[in-house]
């Protein structure tokens, strides 16, 4: 290429000269703000109406022994529904030293907080060896 910015004769028999660049057009600059404005839009509304079902917060680990804690979480989910939750106790290297599904049932507007909504509960969990935390896994609803 030459100092200019053009390719040389040798260059340009072999590979053709540039064509000069356009400037992009009214029409297309608005479509293209469209297009984004649309993706844009769509991303806002899967984002915002993909709420879960159910969720979990924990609130509380004791042990009783070396063979047995006590796990206090805290379900928000529709109270008509019934869930169950995966409660884990987990021991000083983060292996899982016990296990439990819990099933929380309907409830009704009076149970816990939220009209019902948020309700809380505690779970005896069995353990394989000494545990040091513990709390919810996973929660999911069941279908009946």
């Amino acid at each position: 290429m030459s100092s200019a910015g053009t390719p040389t004769p040798r260059v340009a028999n072999r590979y053709g000269t540039p064509k000069p660049k356009k400037p992009m057009g009214r029409v297309r600059m608005l479509v293209l703000a469209l297009v984004l404005a649309a993706v844009a839009a769509i991303a806002a509304v899967a984002l915002t109406t993909g709420s879960p079902p159910v969720s979990s917060k924990d609130v509380g680990f004791s042990l009783a022994s070396d063979e047995l804690a006590s796990v206090d979480f805290e379900v928000t989910k529709d109270r008509s529904s019934t869930a169950q939750c995966a409660v884990q106790v987990l021991s000083e290297n983060y292996a899982v030293v016990g296990w439990r599904v819990v099933t929380i049932g309907p409830n009704s507007a009076e149970e816990g907080a939220n009209d019902g909504g948020t309700t809380a509960h505690r779970t005896d969990v069995r353990l394989d060896s000494p545990g040091v935390s513990g709390g919810v896994n996973a929660c999911w609803i069941v279908e009946d």
